[in-house]
């Protein structure tokens, strides 16, 4: 059968509009997520993953790889001193690993040792208990925790000055506990907390939304607050109450992007840089984020570089009042 010179014109074309996306598109896309899978670090690659592949954005699959240690000071230090120029990878990062940077957890490398490429999410930190545990508001695990800290065995992702750590460390305060003797037990990863809360092998869980939705809506775990400034939206809110009106002042959202090395070109960073834009822009990746309960938050560039010093600076601060500082 012969092909019409019609058809043959109509394809030539189609593969002209798609050549500049794909011309200068990475070899080998990577997405390094920098703990053991099932947490958020995987989360927010895979979400990466979905959301790029689709004929517009890029035309290989992007492969997930796993190098958990130190919450992200594994990753980040060998992204900045082995893997400083590869073109096609990008590392996932969240608000945890600008606290950690912000008390020098990360060693000799801080916040200017990458390129901050984009933040496509925000989630909110959150307090989880076994669907039959004996807490069901905060004023119950204040209760406990004021008669006995010791006897409540709460689990984070990191040790103390983690992000984790952080969150129930401002709910302590908030009920007039002092958070020192809090008695934690500290894990590598979302994944690793969760097996150990259905587990029974820790009493709660300071964790964030998104890690929790799988969990929440099989019946294993609830929720016992949510750190936003008001209720989150769909069924959420009818079933998760914030911190704030059970009398807890505190907020914690966790940002979710990504960081490249600091060898990257300026022409490959742009790549990829307009690439995240434009994804982050269409109904598609909307979609796509909202099905992760993350909420919107998309920021690149420049722009991006300059929250995340500044978030580093008041994270800093808050490490201070926790007598957390080096």
């Amino acid at each position: 059968m012969k092909t019409s010179l019609r058809t043959v014109l109509l394809a030539v074309a189609c593969l002209g509009l798609a050549a500049p996306a794909m011309a200068d598109e990475p070899r080998r896309p990577e997405c390094i997520a920098p703990a053991s899978p099932g947490g958020g670090f995987d989360l927010t690659c895979k979400l990466a993953q979905s959301a790029l592949l689709d004929g517009k954005y890029i035309s290989k699959p992007m492969r997930v790889t796993y190098m958990p240690g130190g919450i992200g000071a594994v990753a980040y230090n060998a992204v900045v001193a082995q893997r400083a120029a590869e073109e096609g990878t990008i590392t996932a990062f969240s608000s945890g690993s600008l606290l950690n940077l912000a008390q020098g957890k990360f060693g000799r490398y801080d916040e200017s040792a990458v390129k901050w490429l984009a933040a496509f999410g925000t989630s909110y930190g959150a307090i989880a208990v076994r669907a039959d545990s004996e807490f069901k508001t905060l004023d119950d695990l204040a209760a406990a925790l004021k008669a006995d800290p010791g006897k409540v065995v709460i689990g984070s992702g990191g040790t103390v000055g983690s992000q984790d750590w952080m969150q129930t460390a401002l709910i302590a305060r908030a009920a007039g506990v002092d958070p020192r003797k809090l008695r934690y037990v500290a894990m590598e990863g979302g994944g690793e907390l969760v097996t150990s809360l259905l587990g029974g092998h820790i009493h709660v869980a300071s964790t964030d939304i998104s890690d929790s939705m799988p969990h929440i809506e099989s019946g294993d775990i609830r929720l016992l607050a949510v750190m936003a400034e008001e209720r989150l939206p769909g069924e959420l809110s009818e079933q998760i109450p914030t911190a704030k009106e059970q009398g807890y002042d505190v907020t914690w959202p966790v940002i979710r992007g990504f960081y490249m090395g600091p060898k990257v070109s300026d022409e490959k960073f742009a790549w990829w840089k307009d690439v995240f834009d434009k994804m982050m822009a269409s109904e598609e990746f909307a979609e796509l984020r909202e099905s992760r309960e993350l909420y919107p938050f998309a920021m690149s560039g420049d722009e991006l570089d300059a929250y995340v010093k500044q978030q580093v600076n008041d994270y800093k601060a808050l490490a201070a009042e926790f007598g957390l500082t080096r």
